[in-house]
């Protein structure tokens, strides 16, 4: 008999509903443990300081290099859990435990992180390597506040916070439910970016905006309860409070020199969050109504990938079609859909290309186009690159009062599609 391989084991989830197993179940233990790697490779260091310094980079080196290998390798899983299945699913409290077992290990890591940073024999470049090292994981980290962002319960909500107060991104756990999945994939969006946006002009924008925007969501909302911004009730308030003690406490351990390490590490950590963001919603749009409301928000709207890898570690973070479609379901119950934009690669191994805006645009600006088959007046274009893009597609420009020539479109388009 023939050795089954990993692909051969996930196919399994194609069996009829009452046989079907969670093939996946143990291997989503991956996302936990990438602090109990991260807390093994920095101990590692410790002990061999001068032989094992590209530890200090492990972070890095896993998110940049090796996870991208293995989704090249490992390759993609197309399969969904059948629909009869996922209430079953949701209700399994192994996949919550899994969750929550992130943030432990992830205190315990940076904590170890800033004992090795501020030892007076840890070389500058080492101490670079370890603050992003730290980052990474909390940027990781950012993930599993999103998961526990959208639960209704209360302590899921404040586990939330912890998760994202290393990298002092609290606002994230109001804006993101609230605000960006309101006004994802369209020009309102601070989250959102747009076809021709390099990320380098996303990152601010969406930064600031979020920032912004957790803020007048929270306002609006205690004003409805009667009660004013500076309440105890205050989300944003609780999860700055949470930084502000494990920052306070830190400096108080490690003293002032712990304060480099805290802002490399988590402008490190909400980077990764952010360029993520980048690459999900990047040119897509949802259309307006004849009422002037946008439509709802549906598979096309979010790039998507299936490899498995980065799935694993993210919790499914990259079927981002159905987790928008249904905000509250559990990521051990996201599915595949056909009509969704696929990436070229998984989230990993798109984030080094999205730095670069000329490779970027190159990979991804043909797939708009042809995601919209040349009609780019359907797609969510930075308005200073408009012009440039519509002419560059062959697309008819409809706010232009001059268009371009109607033979150069069915050019493109199969110039386009040969590319893709």
């Amino acid at each position: 008999m023939n050795a089954q391989t990993p692909m051969d084991m996930l196919q399994s989830e194609k069996a009829p509903s009452q046989q079907w197993v969670d093939a996946k179940r143990y291997l989503w233990v991956l996302s936990p443990a990438v602090p109990v790697i991260g807390i093994g490779a920095l101990l590692i260091y410790r002990v061999a300081p001068k032989k094992a310094r590209a530890l200090a980079w492990v972070g890095p080196i896993v998110i940049h290099a090796i996870i991208p290998l293995l989704d090249r390798i490992i390759g993609t899983d197309q399969s969904n859990p059948p629909e009869e299945i996922i209430a079953k699913l949701e209700n399994d409290p192994y996949y919550a435990k899994v969750v929550k077992a992130f943030i432990p290990m992830q205190y315990l890591a940076m904590f170890l992180g800033a004992y090795l940073y501020t030892r007076k024999d840890t070389p500058a470049l080492d101490k670079l390597g370890i603050a992003m090292s730290i980052g990474a994981l909390n940027g990781i980290a950012i993930n599993t506040g999103h998961e526990l962002s959208h639960k209704s319960n209360k302590l899921d909500q404040m586990l939330s916070h912890l998760a994202l107060a290393p990298t002092a991104y609290g606002h994230f756990r109001v804006e993101h439910p609230y605000g960006h999945h309101k006004r994802v994939a369209t020009p309102e969006d601070p989250a959102s970016s747009k076809m021709g946006e390099t990320f380098w002009q996303f990152f601010p924008r969406s930064v600031i905006g979020s920032f912004k925007s957790a803020i007048h969501i929270e306002k609006t909302r205690l004003a409805r309860r009667g009660k004013g911004f500076w309440s105890l009730d205050n989300e944003l308030l609780q999860g700055w409070a949470m930084t502000a003690g494990l920052y306070t406490s830190m400096v108080a351990i490690f003293g002032r020199k712990v304060i480099p390490f805290l802002g490399i590490q988590a402008v490190y950590g909400f980077s990764l969050s952010e360029v993520i963001n980048y690459v999900e919603n990047y040119g897509l749009m949802r259309q307006k109504k004849e009422n002037g409301q946008y439509e709802r928000t549906m598979p096309e709207h979010s790039w998507n990938s299936n490899n498995i890898v980065t799935n694993l570690f993210l919790y499914q973070l990259q079927r981002h079609s159905d987790h928008h479609a249904h905000p509250t379901r559990s990521f051990q119950a996201l599915r595949h859909f056909e009509k969704a934009p696929q990436l070229p690669s998984g989230y990993a191994s798109m984030l080094l290309p999205a730095y670069i805006p000329p490779i970027w645009f190159k990979m991804m600006d043909k797939r708009v186009a042809e995601h919209y088959n040349g009609d780019l007046s359907k797609a969510n274009i930075l308005p200073a690159k408009r012009r440039a893009l519509m002419k560059q597609f062959g697309a008819v420009d409809q706010n232009a009062t001059a268009a371009v020539p109607e033979q150069a479109v069915p050019a493109v388009k199969v110039a386009v599609a040969v590319e893709a």
